[in-house]
């Protein structure tokens, strides 16, 4: 049987609780019953029994054993069996884990946050390594690793000198099986079928309308007659399941696409309340693009310029999506563990994953929402008092945008380590590891576009129609006049095609450390140390390289050949249907008349539209080669250099047990990145004056630019076993979380100055441009932890803890002269960067852990058990947004440059929640287990990747899931596994907490698996 304890012949020797506010808060609802039964139970002395624990009770119970055993604060889960980890993905099975929430992507969880912080300030190991990733910053897409082939996830709360450095929140450690530790032969296969109610609302999708994961797995042990001994453990993956999403989005304020207009009826030269039609954030006269809420300070009031003026915040555009998706992984997990003699051990370790996601995406997109129309667009807006836009009404054109989209994602590990007992009482050892990650992105993009005219030139509509839409069903809903959105002929605008290489990243660590462990007789019973060498390389190609070609407005025959040749069905029924209420779209005619209610619009085959344009055009649909030397390349080499030293202690004082550990570890980082600008010579004249002329046909030149730093991180981690079942623990230590690899790029352009009788080189730059600082320091942390733990029985646990955090560090905008060597010769010029502040903030929350078996309980009901968790914080942390935030940029001295007054509240960390909750309800019986859980956080700051310094907040969300598994035989198991059960959408909002930007529906997923184990 699955899950076997250990112990299978244990004492049962009880002690009844005691009627204490630990106990009831544990289960107030059987206190009595709990504590009478136990006290039947003690009568029974040491009475011997026979215990086979398997299902979630089993993996509860190893949460048990890996808090109370481990000096450190730990939560975490192990499986007794290879596959048995009792969720979907790693990042499910993380979740259940006390204090621990993710961020969801594709209906899956992905990024981890530790106590509310978000995944920035939590470091990942895998087999004891660093993990690389794709995305360019230090989080692990958890979805990456799958689950049948990891065996234990913990989450290290508090930290000792050995540990590796980088998490100021916690650290993740994933494992899998050692072949000689797991000490029996198994062969294993497990099949499951994928089943998802919104899939099968698709016609022809990606993935069909079953998805598959299966996976395979055999580990073996050889003993030879020489002593020696050799395991071998190899898994096997593959996955093809689908990840529909049904979406409300809004444009996001990463770029220049969502600004705060001016609402205000005595403002007529820019804003909502100009004269004549036009984009709110362009002034009458003037550039484009400035005439927004300003924010700077005015010198004469000491306020913004704009203070007291009314404003909206103003999105480019606000669409429908209808996202088909397909997501194909296949994994494979080696390891070798060899044992020569008793005194040495080798273990060999590999992984590899090959992931590739792909969507087939149908946009209905309304373009111009920064518009205004005179005399409609004022007068209907209603704002909230935040800048919200609940209701707007104007004159926009209407897209129907597809596009195809594929990422493509592997991932490469492995490692050796070798341990070897010097003496009975001394350890050495050393280990090497590798981890790749390479990503690529790839997307093909069709716009089509509403027009006065349709595909065949007749005079049917309006370039822009008059379109009403409101958020009172909780998203956007829309009345359009005088347009059918589900006619494929008015979508006749110039068709416009783009094949984009979005993504070409690799990201690369390898690490080489030694260790020892020499124990001892005494008060110290082992002293510990080491060194660490690591080397990390990002590796990030630049922007999008585009091609992009389209067929002009009027060549009616080759507009309409297109339109009728790759106009499909809309691909989705029941779009939308748990998110809305009501119809999507309603049309109207000219005279207000409903002519029709629809929730979907004109869709087109996106390959079969860019072929076409491509063949008529003369273009091709190849995607294009991302440059070695591109201007905005991000090269960064990260070298760390760590040691430490650490001692453990077991000692008694006043009849108390009393151990821990204390240590110091020392960290120096020094990188470097690499950067290509235009080259320059600098010329002089025969009078002196000096000028900066581009190199004719040269390549771009190489620059390079660093940064580095020291910290030292002492800990102490104390546990004090207050009786055999109640231990009061502690812990002191300080932790640094690193800056992202892509914040830390040397991008770097100038705009030559224009003036003609420039003498000094401090004149030659009139201004600078570009990204990323590589002397970014890292956010510093001294934490403390307290927590008592109360552990009656192997099934029950109940702990309460009180942490809090002092941080050391922001982010701010510093004003600074950079030199650059041009030429052979050091030009100084101005630049604004950000960096790592000395600003002090605070963090303090408590985490409630019970977990309890109520097998005591008579009949069907002794089968039941639950696990309960729950964080709080507060902090007092405020990271500023870059547009509408309060800002002070700084020169080097420290004087103002500039100031700005914000409109907006600052974000709190980055994946911060108040609030984090998990509940479980598990029952076995027999050779059944079934289990019912529930996953909440509240509201938290999530920053965009590719613009980290915009506001954008991920609302509260909370996932119910269900397990079932049945033994038909000792080897086979049937099992029924759902996630997200009651369709719970993520919605994000863009500056504000009700200023909605997007909504993703997922829908519930369902699994049927099937596994049979051997020999």
């Amino acid at each position: 049987m699955l899950y076997k304890n250990k112990q299978s012949k244990v004492v049962a020797s009880r002690r009844h609780f005691k009627k204490t506010m630990l106990a009831s808060a544990l289960a107030a609802a059987s206190c009595a019953s709990l504590a009478q039964a136990q006290e039947e139970q003690s009568n029974n002395d040491l009475m011997l029994e026979e215990v086979v624990v398997q299902g979630t009770r089993a993996t509860i119970q190893t949460t048990i054993d890996i808090k109370r055993s481990s000096t450190t604060i730990v939560d975490g889960m192990s499986a007794n069996d290879i596959g048995d980890m009792p969720a979907l993905s790693i990042g499910e099975a993380l979740e259940s884990i006390t204090g621990a929430s993710s961020h969801r992507e594709n209906g899956g969880a992905t990024e981890i946050s530790i106590r509310g912080l978000g995944p920035y300030l939590s470091a990942t190991t895998f087999n004891g390594r660093n993990a690389s990733n794709g995305s360019g910053d230090r989080s692990v897409n958890f979805s990456q690793f799958p689950s049948e082939l990891v065996n234990k996830v913990a989450i290290y709360k508090t930290q000792d000198a050995s540990l590796i450095e980088g998490g100021v929140a916690g650290l993740i450690a994933l494992e899998t099986v050692k072949p000689l530790d797991y000490n029996k032969r198994r062969l294993q296969i497990e099949a499951k079928a994928g089943f998802q109610p919104n899939q099968q609302n698709i016609k022809d999708s990606m993935a069909g309308d079953v998805g598959f994961r299966g996976s395979a797995s055999y580990v073996d042990q050889f003993e030879f007659d020489n002593g020696m001994a050799l395991g071998i453990s190899l898994g096997y993956e593959q996955s093809d399941i689908a990840q529909p999403e049904s979406e409300m989005r809004a444009s996001s304020p990463s770029g220049t696409s969502l600004f705060a207009c001016i609402n205000d009826p005595s403002v007529t030269d820019r804003g909502y309340y100009m004269p004549t039609a036009g984009d709110c954030e362009d002034p009458v006269s003037g550039p484009s693009n400035s005439g927004d809420y300003n924010t700077e300070i005015n010198p004469e009031t000491g306020e913004a310029y704009d203070a007291g003026k009314d404003f909206a915040f103003a999105p480019s555009s606000n669409s429908y999506r209808q996202n088909d998706t397909s997501d194909e992984r296949e994994a494979i997990f080696a390891a070798i563990q060899f044992q020569p003699n008793n005194k040495t051990d080798i273990n060999i370790d590999y992984q590899t994953s090959e992931r590739i996601q792909a969507e087939k995406r149908h946009d209905l997109n309304f373009a111009n929402q920064k518009r205004t129309t005179p005399g409609v667009t004022p007068e209907s807006l209603v704002v909230s008092d935040s800048g919200a836009i609940t209701n707007w009404k104007g004159e926009t054109a209407i897209e129907s945008n597809s596009e195809l989209y594929r990422r493509d994602e592997d991932y490469t590990g492995y490692g050796i380590n070798v341990a070897y007992d010097l003496t009975t009482d001394l350890t050495i050892s050393a280990d090497y590891s590798f981890s790749e990650t390479t990503r690529v992105e790839n997307q093909m993009l069709l716009r089509t576009q509403s027009d006065d005219r349709d595909v065949y030139g007749e005079l049917t509509s309006q370039y822009r129609p008059m379109v009403q839409w409101d958020r009172d069903s909780g998203i956007r809903q829309y009345e359009i006049t005088g347009f059918d959105v589900t006619d494929h002929s008015l979508f006749s605008d110039r068709y416009r095609a783009r094949i984009d290489s979005d993504v070409d990243r690799t990201n690369t660590i390898e690490a080489f450390r030694a260790d020892f462990d020499w124990r001892l007789d005494g008060v110290i019973t082992a002293i510990k140390g080491g060194a660490r060498y690591s080397e990390l390389e990002y590796l990030d190609m630049g922007p999008t390289v585009r091609n992009e070609f389209e067929v002009t407005i009027g060549d009616f025959p080759t507009l309409s050949n297109i339109n009728e040749t790759c106009a499909i069905e809309f691909p989705e029924s029941d779009f939308l249907s748990s998110e809305r209420d009501g119809a999507l779209i309603t049309i109207l005619d000219d005279q207000g008349n409903v002519t029709k209610e629809v929730n979907s619009w004109a869709t087109f085959d996106t390959a079969c539209a860019v072929s076409m344009l491509a063949d008529f055009t003369g273009e091709s649909t190849e995607f294009p080669e991302m440059p070695e030397s591109l201007a905005s390349v991000t090269d960064v080499t990260e070298t760390t250099k760590a040691a430490y030293i650490m001692a453990d202690f077991d000692s008694a004082f006043m009849n108390k047990t009393i151990r821990g550990n204390f240590g110091l570890r020392v960290v120096q980082t020094d990188v470097e990145s690499i950067g290509y600008r235009t080259p320059y010579t600098i010329e002089t004249s025969d009078t002196g004056i000096l000028s900066l002329v581009p190199i004719e046909g040269a390549d771009l030149e190489r620059v390079e630019a660093g940064g580095d730093y020291t910290e030292v991180l002492p800990s102490v981690n104390l546990i004090v076993d207050l009786t055999d079942d109640l231990m009061l623990r502690g812990a002191v230590y300080r932790g640094l979380s690193r800056p992202e690899p892509a914040d830390m790029s040397y991008q770097r352009g100038f705009t030559v100055s224009s003036e003609e009788d420039i003498t000094t080189l401090d004149e030659l730059i009139q201004n600078v441009s570009g990204d990323g600082n590589p002397n970014l320091q890292p956010l510093t942390s001294w934490s403390f932890d307290t927590a008592i733990e109360w552990y009656p029985n192997q099934d029950t646990m109940l702990a309460f803890g009180l942490y809090h955090k002092s941080f050391q560090g922001g982010f701010e905008t510093t004003r600074t002269t950079e030199e650059f060597l041009i030429d052979g010769q050091v030009v100084p010029a101005d630049f604004d960067l950000t960096e790592t502040n000395d600003d002090a903030s605070n963090l303090t929350g408590i985490e409630i852990t019970a977990t309890h078996n109520f097998s005591y309980l008579p009949g069907f009901l002794s089968g039941f058990g639950a696990k309960a968790s729950y964080n709080y914080a507060e902090s007092d942390f405020e990271f500023e947004d870059s547009n509408y935030g309060d800002i002070t940029v700084r020169d080097d001295e420290g004087n103002i440059v500039s100031q700005s007054q914000g409109i907006v509240e600052p974000g709190n960390v980055p994946g911060f929640s108040d609030h984090v909750f998990s509940g479980q309800l598990y029952y076995s019986a027999g050779d059944f287990d079934g289990s019912l859980i529930y996953k909440y956080r509240s509201e938290y700051f999530q920053p965009y990747t590719s613009n980290g310094t915009r506001l954008r907040y991920v609302g509260d969300t909370g996932v119910w899931e269900a397990r079932m598994s049945y033994y038909i035989t000792d080897n086979v198991r049937l099992s029924l596994e759902g996630i997200n059960l009651f369709d719970e959408p993520k919605r994000q909002y863009h500056y504000t907490t009700d200023n909605l930007g997007e909504v993703n529906s997922y829908g519930p997923r369902v699994f049927f698996g099937v596994k049979a184990k051997f020999l």
